[in-house]
């Protein structure tokens, strides 16, 4: 396992979306989800991490130490039990898994599964594996002004119904060919809003990432998700989402000239995350009503009031981290 980061990070970026559906809530039919208060748009961050699961499954082949434990359609406590059958074997049925079993199953998993090592996991089921408190921790994602969710008709040019019968090509033909033509069409809905511009905010914990095991190339493989994962996740309900670039990412870096005190302000921080993110402000242009592009709106950074000992980096691509 690398070396763990030893600097804290926040960052902020910007999600935009065109004429689709960014996160759909099933309570409400598939409508985008909304905060009813203020009718601003949300994402919630379980979305933004299956999309970033779903980077890192395509770019690293689902493959160990990159693997991803939460995996679309699957039993988590396979992995589990696989965790302990590599540190001597499974726990007694009826005693349960002892803590130091439990321990070497977890950093097991640490070290194997990316989304382990960064988000952290429940994974006290099964065999037990225990928890992680991962060193990644996103907010919902907000849209800088109130959304307009559209719901819209659409026809299908066919059906999907089961016929009595065995359901043979040939019982299917002759059905058909007995139905009236406006019977073989079904009307469905489509949910989607114009346009939203998303800010969404992100904190990593160099003190978590000791636990984990979260490194330098893990910290760059979290980038190179965000900023490319819509590319990889394109469907007729997301209309055209994209991360725009760069990134805006506030890394502590610390100001004694004392080397190892200088490392305790890195990994403790030398700024709150609140103040820092103030410092960036994303608004609609003055002379715009209706937002329907990126070009409609400003991003201003208040680059004096960068506090001592944080560096702001815009990363616009992951070798920007360590530029």
């Amino acid at each position: 396992m690398e070396e763990a980061i030893k600097n804290r990070y926040e960052f902020l970026y910007l999600i935009e979306c065109e004429n689709g559906n960014p996160n759909g809530d099933p309570d409400a039919g598939n409508m985008p989800r909304v905060d009813p208060q203020d009718l601003r748009g949300l994402i919630s961050d379980v979305a933004i991490k299956r999309r970033v699961r779903n980077y890192v499954q395509l770019a690293k082949g689902n493959t160990m130490p990159y693997a991803i434990f939460v995996e679309h359609a699957t039993n988590l406590n396979k992995q589990i039990a696989k965790a302990h059958e590599e540190n001597g074997g499974l726990p007694d049925a009826q005693k349960g898994a002892s803590k130091d079993k439990v321990e070497s199953a977890r950093k097991w998993m640490c070290k194997n599964f990316f989304d382990v090592r960064s988000f952290g996991a429940v994974m006290s089921t099964g065999a037990n594996a225990g928890q992680v408190r991962g060193p990644i921790q996103l907010t919902f994602a907000r849209s800088v002004d109130p959304i307009l969710p559209l719901d819209f008709s659409i026809t299908r040019m066919a059906v999907a119904e089961n016929i009595k019968g065995k359901g043979t090509s040939e019982e299917y033909t002759k059905w058909e060919s007995e139905q009236p033509e406006d019977k073989l069409r079904t009307m469905g809905r489509k949910n989607f809003i114009p346009f939203g511009l998303y800010v969404g905010k992100g904190f990593i914990s160099a003190h978590l990432a000791q636990e984990t095991g979260f490194g330098d190339n893990d910290l760059k493989l979290i980038f190179n998700a965000l900023l490319n994962m819509y590319d990889h996740d394109r469907s007729s309900s997301k209309g055209l989402m994209t991360v725009r670039r760069p990134i805006y990412l506030f890394k502590h870096v610390g100001t004694d000239s004392d080397p190892v005190q200088r490392t305790r302000q890195a990994m403790l921080g030398c700024a709150p995350a609140h103040e820092l993110f103030e410092l960036i402000t994303v608004q609609k242009r003055g002379d715009v009503k209706a937002p329907r592009s990126y070009s409609d709106y400003t991003v201003t950074i208040d680059n004096d009031r960068i506090p001592a000992g944080v560096q702001l980096i815009k990363c616009s691509d992951a070798s920007d981290l360590f530029r």
